[in-house]
């Protein structure tokens, strides 16, 4: 992993996004929520704000599906990250380190033109969660609605 990076921040955490943007939860929900098994983040602490952890569902030594808010796993390897082209350079652990440096206030124009449009293209599965489960009916689709909370998304509205 990265160590060292340095980046600037050009814009005030949580504010001045891409209009096109608007995720629905901020990267400390999230946490709280508990997304990707509790093992993402879990070494890159300092770079982030202390208050993001402090209710955060962690798991240090491994992958724990049970951490997830939905218990369920819907997450790849990295290996398979890598496979599809996903990563980019500066961003190692993905679209959520992406997300919480944006957040932070860091841009990219490229990099956040790439991640956004990623992001927008979960909609779809948005739209099976609303087509196949009824309103508030959490145990429908459980791994689908896992992964969109991965990327911001709240279908505990939907």
């Amino acid at each position: 992993m990265q160590r060292n990076y340095a980046y600037e921040l050009v814009e005030p955490m949580g504010k001045n996004f891409d209009p096109e943007f608007k995720p629905e939860l901020t990267p400390k929900e999230m946490l709280k929520l508990g997304v990707f098994g509790g093992k993402y983040m879990t070494d890159c602490q300092d770079e982030f704000p202390a208050d993001w952890f402090t209710q955060a569902k962690l798991n240090h030594a491994s992958h724990d599906p049970n951490l997830n808010f939905f218990k369920v796993n819907a997450s790849q390897v990295l290996r398979e990250w890598k496979k599809h082209g996903w990563i980019y350079k500066d961003d190692p652990r993905g679209w959520f380190q992406w997300y919480c440096r944006y957040y932070m206030g860091r841009r990219l124009p490229a990099e956040d033109a790439r991640q956004i449009g990623r992001w927008k293209r979960i909609t779809r599965h948005l739209a099976q969660i609303k087509k196949h489960c009824q309103k508030g009916g959490l145990s429908c689709r459980p791994i689908q609605r896992q992964a969109v909370l991965h990327w911001a998304y709240d279908s505990r509205k939907i």
